[in-house]
């Protein structure tokens, strides 16, 4: 005889025409959405953003995608201040307009780079997103970049009114971060300002005796910086110091002493020349 199992499977239906059919059409569904997201993604071309970083001041120069044979070139910009800003070029009557750009951003073709658009002088108001469009008898086109404004900070190095040293990292952006060689006990304070930027100040809360010399390190993404300042006592020159002061004060009792001594004996030989002068005066007479 046969089995449960076998039983079971001789038993079985086949699967009705109309629940084939309707498996059927859901695989070529799927299949033709695919192919319309793959032929949407070759027409769209490329896509995603790509960051670029620039230090406050420097030029920076934005690429769209090399393409041959470009019909309308967009340059689409959007600063974190101000309004939004285009650039056109049309090669059908080869003329190109701006509306609310500045002076500060120009495009211009480049046989290595495509259209690029050139910014001079980066300020802290460009920062913000940029995106060129290029339509070609490929297809359109698309590149987005997000440009992020560097500051670098300004570093000074100083001692406080209880002579512990105190670094100061200001209007940096983004925040630098401020630590000490071979120290460790330190307090941070930052302080944010309007434009952005932000002042780190790091002060020493306790020192090292053994140093004589105290280090400050800046690293920013802008670049890194140290200064050295001698703010804290060696101990070496504590011993000098105490010594110097100890010297000092007996110098100062000393010549109190001094005094004293010139003014006693200065009374006394008065006062004997007085007597002696009085004597003198009873013999005569």
């Amino acid at each position: 005889m046969l089995g449960s199992s076998q039983q079971a499977g001789w038993c079985k239906k086949p699967p009705s025409p109309t629940k084939a059919r309707a498996t059927f059409l859901q695989v070529v569904c799927k299949a033709t959405y695919t192919i319309v997201l793959l032929n949407i993604t070759m027409i769209r071309g490329t896509t995603g953003n790509n960051e670029v970083s620039v230090t406050v001041g420097d030029n920076s120069v934005l690429a769209c995608p090399l393409k041959p044979n470009i019909n309308m070139l967009t340059w689409k910009i959007y600063p974190k201040a101000g309004g939004p800003c285009n650039l056109h070029y049309r090669a059908d009557t080869n003329t190109t307009d701006r509306t609310n750009c500045s002076d500060s951003m120009s495009w211009k073709f480049r046989p290595d780079l495509g259209p690029v658009l050139e910014i001079k002088q980066v300020g802290i108001a460009q920062e913000g997103n940029y995106i060129c469009e290029l339509v070609t008898p490929e297809g359109n086109f698309h590149r987005t970049y997000h440009l992020t404004v560097l500051v670098p900070p300004r570093l000074s190095l100083f001692c406080d009114e209880h002579g512990k040293p105190v670094c100061e990292a200001a209007a940096g952006k983004p925040p630098a971060q401020v630590s000490w060689l071979l120290e460790s006990n330190s307090s941070l304070e930052e302080e944010s300002h309007d434009n952005g930027t932000v002042t780190v100040l790091s002060r020493l809360t306790a020192c090292d005796t053994n140093v004589t010399d105290t280090t400050c390190m800046v690293f920013h993404p802008a670049g890194s910086w140290s200064e050295s300042i001698a703010c804290c006592p060696s101990e070496i020159g504590s011993f000098l110091h105490c010594v110097i002061s100890l010297m000092s004060l007996l110098g100062l009792f000393f010549l109190q002493a001094v005094f004293h001594l010139y003014t006693f004996c200065g009374s006394r030989y008065i006062w004997s020349m007085a007597i002696s002068g009085r004597a003198h005066v009873r013999s005569q007479t």
